[in-house]
């Protein structure tokens, strides 16, 4: 479905409705490389930190940005950096490692840039004569290993993944680099997401691509839980992974991006949004001297599409579920209710953002340089939409299909088998003075899937995040922790080993300043009242990283 999207009633995108910026301060020393700490190291408790706490807060990121002379161009090109934070009785070491990837080891052992990033392209080998140099353009560039993005989980173990087709299976405490893993050696897709699901059963579901002669697909994959056998074995596994469902992109030359998906207990949503990638440039970008960042264009003229799977049986709807462009990285929740399929998202209306975050405009001066780029930057909020799941031919046509209580968006059929869908904001007028959000968690062992009331998440009033938030979605109250200078990571909650209720446990994040040097420290915070318990100071510089997770067998 290319046709063009039915106009929504909203004045104002999400970007015009949050307040501008002034005075913003630089953010260069958060994108700047930093020195492994292989080694666990202590660190200074201020406060409390609980003593149930019991495992490794394990975070990913770029954390190097050059090699030699060679630069790289694009914030998402770093070097993978991880970092463990190890609980236990109170008490916090620190300590990471670069991922040893192809790439990283090829790099420094020629120290220039060999292996092409998603906004750097590596340059020929100026040792080569002109005409080598010339031929190795139209060479097939090989996809990077760089797996900066998330820790995922397969059979219990730990891998470190991008959105290659490669992933690095890691040891979660030593932070050892293991074997490289090639998804296309197990199942026919050319790529795989870095935000898999889990189900209660043990098997992890997630996202891939795939393109042939007979068109580009969209896979859902599913991968078994571990077998007892196989526990004792230290080596990768991902035997019995199969793809359950092939969705063919709406428009077979130019397939939509996409960050993550949508799973509740029965059904997975594949949002195929307008952010595309032009397969024919694609193809010619290298030879043009170009990088992968430059092939993706956001083209509103389309409708953002709801593709409708059943992961039990891997069958698709027949039903087209449709809304206006939008822009979406990170789903929140979703969970079924009363034959109705909730969706809960970070939403934007442009879908630039990607290709901006080159290290040039990260690394803006302060003031003027700096407010201008944020103030151009995309800012998404937390939306509700609500799939119907029962539409047949007496469905009727043209009036609002949504009768859950309290609910304010909508679905219409506009023709026999499409449906047409608006979305509720899931905040109030106080988000917009954080400059939206990003980055959700939630309680996931307990409720992903599920019902739910509450998620947490980073704060954008800056380019980078400068607050953490706590969001009631049954009265969209908000709490907030914001402290000038202070940029927090993505909020990760651990619930206390006794809870009874949704938000008994705390949320870790990792704080960091461009302001003050090595001054960086973990957070605790009650996940209830959002109060701070403790923090873990340590005596390294962290740059910006992206994802991570709480190993609880740490």
């Amino acid at each position: 479905m290319s046709k063009t999207a039915e106009p929504q009633t909203r004045s104002l995108s999400s970007r015009q409705r949050c307040p501008q910026a002034s005075g913003l301060e630089c953010l260069a020393p958060l994108v700047r490389s930093a020195e492994e700490t292989p080694d666990p190291i202590p660190t200074t408790i201020k406060g409390t930190i609980p003593p149930w706490i019991n495992g490794s807060f394990l975070r990913n990121g770029p954390g190097k940005f050059e090699f030699g002379t060679d630069r790289y161009t694009h914030w998402f090109d770093g070097m993978a950096m991880m970092h463990r934070f190890h609980i236990r009785e109170g008490n916090v070491t620190y300590s990471s490692r670069f991922l040893r990837s192809d790439s990283f080891v090829e790099n420094s052992e020629k120290n220039r840039i060999v292996v092409s990033e998603f906004g750097t392209l590596a340059m020929p080998d100026p040792c080569k004569n002109i005409f080598a140099r010339f031929l190795s353009r139209f060479q097939t560039q090989k996809p990077t290993d760089n797996a900066n993005v998330n820790f995922v989980k397969y059979k219990g173990d730990y891998y470190v993944s991008t959105e290659t087709n490669y992933m690095r299976r890691v040891n979660p405490q030593s932070l050892e680099t293991k074997e490289k893993v090639d998804w296309s050696q197990y199942i026919a897709v050319n790529s795989a997401s870095a935000h898999p699901h889990y189900d209660r059963d043990g098997s992890t579901y997630n996202m891939g691509n795939s393109y042939s002669r007979s068109g580009f697909f969209y896979n859902i994959i599913r991968v078994p839980p571990p077998e007892e056998k196989a526990a004792m074995e230290d080596s990768a596994d991902l035997s019995g992974a199969k793809v359950i469902c092939s969705i063919p992109a709406a428009d077979p030359r130019k397939p939509s991006y996409f960050h993550s998906f949508v799973m509740s207990e029965n059904y997975i949503v594949f949002v195929e949004q307008p952010i595309k990638i032009d397969l024919l440039k694609f193809m010619l970008y290298k030879i043009q001297g170009k990088s992968f960042s430059k092939v993706m264009t956001w083209e509103p003229q389309h409708a953002t599409i709801f593709h409708l799977v059943n992961r039990h049986t891997g069958k698709k709807s027949e039903v087209k579920y449709y809304t206006g462009p939008m822009f979406t990285l990170h789903q929140i929740n979703a969970f079924e209710d009363s034959g109705f399929l909730v969706m809960d998202m970070c939403c934007g209306d442009e879908g630039e953002l990607i290709g901006e975050f080159t290290l040039e405009n990260l690394r803006r001066n302060s003031g003027e340089e700096i407010d201008e780029f944020y103030n151009s930057l995309c800012r998404n909020l937390p939306r509700r939409y609500v799939l119907p799941l029962i539409v047949d031919e007496q469905t009727p046509a043209d009036e609002n299909l949504i009768t859950l209580h309290n609910c304010k968006a909508t679905a219409r059929m506009t023709k026999p088998g499409e449906v047409y869908m608006t979305h509720e904001e899931l905040h109030n007028d106080e988000l917009l003075q954080f400059g939206g959000l990003e980055f959700p968690q939630i309680n996931y062992h307990q409720f992903n899937g599920r019902p739910y009331r509450y998620f947490y998440s980073c704060g954008f009033g800056h380019v980078f995040s400068d607050s953490l938030l706590k969001m009631d979605v049954h009265t969209k109250e908000l709490k907030a922790w914001r402290y000038p200078g202070l940029y927090p990571s993505e909020p990760v909650f651990v619930a206390s080993p006794k809870a009874t209720e949704e938000d008994d446990g705390v949320v870790l994040s990792v704080i960091i300043t461009p302001r003050e040097e090595k001054s960086t420290f973990l957070l605790v915070l009650d996940a209830k009242t959002f109060s701070e318990l403790g923090r873990a100071e340590v005596p390294v510089n962290i740059p910006y990283g992206t994802h991570g997770v709480f190993n609880e067998m740490g």
